[in-house]
């Protein structure tokens, strides 16, 4: 088993005023040679919208974009003609291919909206542009890995353009679980939303993260009730 830890007080970080974004990769003005990817995990943003506020249009092509919002409501236009509206709860993917112009806002003119955002590299470039999103119960993570993304369709799961699975899991106090990867050329980045946990070895509290790869599966234990979102990738295209 390999290891990456990437403890939240290392991510880069950058203001606009109604926007605070912290960055687990680089990613726009913040650069760390270091933190280019994980795998085929490119992006990672932690991101607070003011009320009101939110990114104009702009345009994505052959990337694998998804969104978890986790406080607040975030509306989404873009280039198909498609609205929507995404809250706690939901999870939205996006896939870029030949090409898709979009923009996100906050739904709310009183609340700020705190989503993550992140962008995986696509297994197939150059797809006819795809968005789905679907809503999880928080009851159905609750102690138990729930799978909200993966390449397989027709599933209870979002359907996403790469071998990758993201699973969200809300852990009691003292509950273990063990998380099985799919291929022995993946890894997993386990990121925790709140709470504190241990996986491989390591103490990891709010926004703490470690990408495991090199082994067939990872042991996490919470050590105080713990929300917690795994994403798997392949290692190489």
């Amino acid at each position: 088993m390999k290891t990456i830890f990437h403890p939240a007080s290392e991510r880069g970080f950058a203001s606009r005023g109604w926007l605070k974004s912290y960055h687990s990769f680089s990613f726009s003005q913040y650069h760390d040679p270091k933190k280019m990817n994980f795998g085929l995990l490119r992006v990672l943003n932690d991101d607070f919208v003011e009320q009101g506020m939110g990114f104009g249009t702009h345009g994505h092509d052959n990337m694998e974009i998804i969104s978890i919002p986790l406080k607040g409501a975030l509306k989404h236009n873009d280039s198909t003609g498609r609205e929507a509206v995404i809250q706690s709860g939901d999870v939205q993917i996006m896939s870029a291919g030949t090409g898709i112009q979009h923009s996100e806002a906050n739904n709310s003119d009183t609340e700020p909206v705190k989503f993550l955002q992140i962008w995986v590299f696509p297994k197939q470039k150059d797809i006819t542009p795809k968005y789905e999103q679907k809503s999880f119960t928080e009851e159905a993570k609750k102690n138990h890995f729930l799978t909200v993304v993966s390449p397989e369709e027709n599933a209870d799961s979002i359907w996403i353009n790469q071998d990758a699975w993201f699973s969200l899991t809300n852990l009691d106090a003292g509950k273990s679980l063990n998380y099985d990867l799919h291929a022995n050329t993946n890894g997993a980045y386990v990121f925790v939303l709140e709470g504190n946990i241990e996986a491989a070895s390591l103490d990891l509290k709010d926004r703490d993260a470690v990408g495991v790869y090199e082994t067939d599966s990872i042991m996490i234990s919470a050590k105080s009730d713990a929300k917690v979102l795994v994403i798997e990738v392949p290692m190489a295209q």
